[in-house]
């Protein structure tokens, strides 16, 4: 992403010859919940238990966190006989739930440490343009966006929107499938 460097931990700052005309010279502050998360999706063991406990399908298919930050995040899925299907391809649901993880990494982060932030997939869509017969790797930078929409959420008290979309490319780096979830933020509101 042209502009977009770490400056400190905690902090993701844009220069000057940002590409993202609405986001020059911002810095976004993460919570110290969203800077724990971070912590522990880019620690192997932390997240290989959480996928055992919480998402036992991510476990089994090898589904691993290569690169998160605030902005964009990277998911592997393996080419294997647990994620085969019988056309010598990944599986699609497989190739969704990574699709899934890399932006529902970013959706989360966003809402941590803002108070009580219900996150709900609320649409799903997929496109398949070449056949997924090695590892994929998917890449979803829209995290900055994800932090504006849970922004917003709070700040009007309705519900909002945010499609984001996971693109998976292959080694070579041909884009085999895009996966487009959208996630819906919503306070909740004490009874």
């Amino acid at each position: 992403m042209p502009g977009l460097f770490l400056c400190r931990k905690d902090f993701l700052c844009f220069a000057n010859n940002c590409d993202h005309k609405f986001l020059k010279k911002m810095e976004l502050k993460l919570t110290h919940e969203a800077k724990k998360y971070l912590d522990d999706i880019r620690s192997n063991l932390k997240i290989r238990l959480y996928f055992l406990k919480n998402l036992p399908t991510a476990f089994w298919w090898g589904l691993k966190v290569i690169e998160a930050s605030p902005a964009f995040c990277k998911v592997s899925i393996p080419f294997n006989w647990r994620t085969q299907n019988p056309f010598n391809s990944i599986y699609f649901a497989a190739l969704a739930g990574a699709g899934e993880l890399a932006t529902g990494t970013l959706a989360n982060m966003a809402r941590l440490g803002k108070g009580s932030i219900s996150m709900l997939v609320v649409d799903q869509r997929a496109e398949f343009v070449k056949k997924a017969d090695g590892k994929i790797i998917f890449t979803c930078n829209q995290g900055l966006e994800a932090h504006k929409v849970v922004d917003e959420a709070i700040a009007t008290g309705e519900g909002k929107t945010i499609t984001m979309t996971a693109t998976g490319a292959n080694l070579k780096g041909e884009t085999v499938c895009k996966i487009h979830i959208t996630w819906s933020f919503r306070k909740r509101t004490k009874k």
